[in-house]
């Protein structure tokens, strides 16, 4: 068993260019751990086509809430768990609970 993976990159399909012109993730994109060649989802970088961004954090392409996912079509279910997120976390939490 694996552990939870804090601080990952990025790694996606595709590229594109912002308009201070620094180049940002595209297409479907996985979280990745800086020096090593794999994400966390432990798919090869090179044999999968993926490209690095050692400069984007996972959070900044999280569609919800990231900055930097305008082009981000999906995100990889399997490298989310790894770090972190649940499906079934909820936003809320209770106070009160009815007796």
């Amino acid at each position: 068993m694996r552990k939870r993976v804090s601080g990952a990159a990025v790694a996606a399909t595709g590229t594109w260019t912002d308009p201070d012109g620094v180049r940002m993730p595209a297409g479907e994109v996985h979280a990745w751990e800086r020096g090593t060649n794999q994400t966390v989802c432990r798919l090869q970088l090179s044999r999968q086509g993926l490209t690095r961004f050692p400069h984007v954090t996972w959070a900044d392409v999280q569609p919800a809430t990231g900055r930097d996912a305008d082009a981000v079509t999906s995100v990889c279910r399997r490298c989310a768990a790894g770090t972190g997120t649940r499906r079934d976390e909820k936003p809320w939490r209770r106070e009160n609970p009815r007796p």
